[in-house]
C-alpha cells in the first residue's frame, strides 16, 4: 500500500521537516500517527496524499513511485484516497449533503445509487438535521464530521485523517473511531494523525511516532 525509502522533506532553504523516513504499510492496516506539534505529521500526510513531493528519497503509493509520477497519474491515484484535512475544505456553495456526496459524483455514480447511503451516514455522524445547511453556518465540530463523512463515503482504499476528533466531544470521538475501525474491517488502510492519547488507547493499533522529523514505529 505505502512504501517510503529514506524520504526527506524541506521547505525552501530551511532544515529538513522530515528526514530519512522509511517504512512500509500493508493493505488493510490501521496506524495512528503521532508526535509533538511541528514534528511533521501534516507534511507526511500531504506526501501520502500526493499533494506534496518529498525533496529526496522515494515514495511508493499503490506500488507507484509518486515522486516521479506525472500530475495526471497523481490525480488518478488520489481518487483512491480519502482524506480529512484540519481545515475541512468543504465547498461553501454546496450543502452538507452535497459536500459528502461529491466524491461519488466525481466517480460518475448516479444520485439514485448513493442518495440513501449519504443520508444514512450523515445521520450516523449526528448531522441528520444539518444535511441541507451550508458550511458557513456549521460549527467547527459539524464541519469536521461532514469532512469525515465525505472522506469515508466512497470506501477508499486508503484513508488519511489529520486530527479528525479535535473539535468533537469524547463521545462523538469514540463514535467516529468506530466508523474508522469498521471501514478498516472492510479493507481500507487507515492512518489517523492525532494528539489524543485517550483515543489511541481505545484501539490496539501500531503507532507511527514522529520526533524532530524522524519516524519510529511502536507496536
Amino acid at each position: 500500500m505505502i512504501r517510503l525509502e529514506k524520504m526527506g522533506l524541506r521547505y525552501g532553504l530551511g532544515q529538513e521537516v522530515l528526514r530519512d523516513v522509511s517504512f512500509h504499510l500493508l493493505p488493510g492496516s490501521f496506524h495512528f500517527l503521532t508526535g509533538s506539534s511541528g514534528a511533521g505529521k501534516t507534511s507526511l500526510l500531504k506526501i501520502l496524499f500526493m499533494s506534496l513531493r518529498p525533496t529526496r528519497g522515494a515514495a511508493y503509493i499503490f506500488g507507484k513511485n509518486v515522486t516521479r509520477a506525472t500530475p495526471e497519474q497523481r490525480a488518478s491515484l488520489r481518487r483512491r484516497v480519502g482524506i480529512v484535512f484540519q481545515d475541512f475544505r468543504l465547498l461553501d456553495h454546496m450543502t452538507t449533503w452535497e459536500n459528502v456526496a461529491l466524491p461519488l459524483r466525481v466517480h460518475g455514480k448516479r444520485q439514485s445509487e448513493y442518495a440513501d447511503d449519504v443520508t444514512e451516514l450523515l445521520k450516523w455522524v449526528g448531522l441528520g438535521e444539518r444535511m441541507h445547511a451550508y458550511p458557513p453556518v456549521l460549527s467547527g465540530g459539524e464541519k469536521q464530521r461532514a469532512a469525515i463523512a465525505r472522506a469515508v463515503i466512497g470506501k477508499p482504499e486508503l484513508l488519511l485523517a489529520d486530527e479528525p476528533t479535535g473539535n468533537v466531544d469524547p463521545q462523538m470521538a469514540r463514535r467516529l473511531l468506530r466508523l474508522f475501525i469498521e471501514l478498516n474491517r472492510l479493507g481500507t488502510s487507515v492512518i489517523i494523525a492525532t494528539h489524543d492519547y485517550q483515543l489511541m488507547t481505545q484501539f490496539p493499533a501500531p503507532r507511527l511516532v514522529l520526533d524532530k522529523g524522524a519516524l519510529n514505529i511502536h507496536s
